[in-house]
């Protein structure tokens, strides 16, 4: 069993197999295995323990607690405050530009290649390009991880030496 206490700035509800989180960012769903869970709201804490149905099952539902808690407690931070990825773009050879088109970051001029690379913008993130630098923001740190995954793996070099082709873009520290 796990307890989660409720911001005083966060609204919690539990419908059916799904956990909706609302803040001043936004909202987060969430779903979970109701076979394995059941979820409630008790006094402004968020009470997740597992269905007593069987005990092979019993070591999975503990898993599942653990994973759904974690899952919830970063919903709620991110309706509060964005979740946050800067990346820049780097390019030795070739002037790269980069555009979004509703939810597609294109990085054209890459390798010097005439079509541009498209990389999805995954759920509700939203991107901003500041000449060569990126600020990947949204209340979902799933969707957040997966765009910058997707813009780093539109960029590999394909059929080019990478100790020399280094163009790309990267994770950043500013």
């Amino acid at each position: 069993m796990a307890e989660i206490e409720i911001p005083k700035d966060v609204n919690v509800s539990v419908e059916g197999n799904t956990v909706t989180v609302k803040g001043k960012l936004g909202s987060n769903t969430r779903p979970f295995n109701d076979a394995l869970l059941s979820v409630a709201i008790n006094q402004g804490r968020l009470k997740i323990e597992s269905v007593k149905s069987n005990k092979k099952l019993a070591k999975k539902a503990q898993n599942a607690i653990t994973s759904f808690s974690k899952e919830v407690q970063t919903d709620m931070k991110g309706t509060n405050e964005y979740f946050e990825v800067r990346m820049e773009a780097i390019s030795a050879h070739f002037p790269m530009s980069l555009e979004t088109k509703g939810d597609t970051l294109l990085i054209k001029n890459i390798f010097g290649e005439r079509a541009p690379r498209p990389a999805k913008i995954a759920g509700s993130t939203k991107v901003e390009i500041k000449d060569k630098a990126l600020r990947i923001y949204g209340t979902k740190l799933e969707d957040v991880m997966q765009t910058s995954a997707n813009i780093r793996k539109a960029c590999k070099a394909r059929n080019k030496d990478e100790r020399i082709f280094q163009d790309g873009i990267y994770y950043s520290l500013n």
